[in-house]
């Protein structure tokens, strides 16, 4: 039987760097497609259902902001990982907040980025927790279908919201480190910062806390990381 090869789809306007993505991760063993604007990549990451998508930040036509945050407000959960020359750390967390999971700054290596696909891939297709429900105020998550929801109406959560989220939840009332999340959620070979991580917090807490800024469920242990509460 033939292996079946993990699709990736490309979105850069710059051809040189375009050409040697899709040379690199097609001979690393990936089925490339590409596209260089903004509406062409998103529309291609609709309707080719890949695996992962590699997206520059700037984009003719829509930014690589936008089209995350599109492709999530449509529903689509397939791993983003951005490219950008920024190396403003604002700039980073707010592509997290659009829904990426991962971030490289130009000029990177190819074995970098290789490397960070591999990661990034091997994380999201492994479960965080066991498939249940957990239950908090007004709030559901339910592992099985991936969904929040509150007094019956989803909460929308990116990827790595969603399994941060349940496992504060599966793991209520223990302090854990920010060195513990990051292996556990994101897995060992992850390259993000405990800024990244503080980032998606403060997004959670804007979701399910009645005051973030005084928050009642995931709290900062100081010194440590943190800890979940009902």
């Amino acid at each position: 039987m033939k292996e079946t090869r993990t699709r990736v789809l490309v979105v850069e306007d710059d051809e040189g760097i375009l050409l040697a993505l899709q040379e690199n991760l097609a001979f690393a063993g990936y089925d490339v497609i590409t596209a260089g604007d903004g509406p062409t990549g998103l529309q291609a990451g609709l309707d080719s259902k890949p695996g992962l998508v590699i997206l520059d930040l700037m984009l003719p036509g829509m930014s690589g902001y936008d089209v995350c945050r599109k492709l999530r407000e449509r529903g689509c959960t397939v791993p983003v990982i951005m490219l950008t020359a920024r190396h403003d750390e604002s700039d980073k967390l707010h592509g997290f907040e659009m829904g990426a999971d991962d971030y490289v700054t130009k000029p990177f290596s190819m074995n970098e980025l290789l490397a960070r696909v591999k990661a990034v891939l091997a994380r999201t297709s492994r479960r965080t927790v066991p498939e249940r429900r957990y239950t908090f105020d007004d709030f559901t998550l339910d592992c099985g279908t991936r969904q929040v929801t509150r007094k019956g109406r989803e909460v929308p959560m990116t990827r790595t919201e969603f399994d941060l989220l349940a496992y504060f939840l599966a793991n209520e009332g223990k302090a854990l480190s920010r060195e513990t999340l990051m292996r556990d959620v994101w897995g060992t070979q992850y390259f993000g910062t405990q800024r990244s991580l503080d980032s998606f917090v403060a997004s959670i807490r804007a979701k399910v806390e009645k005051a973030p800024r005084s928050p009642e469920h995931i709290l900062t242990v100081h010194g440590v990381g943190y800890k979940f509460v009902k």
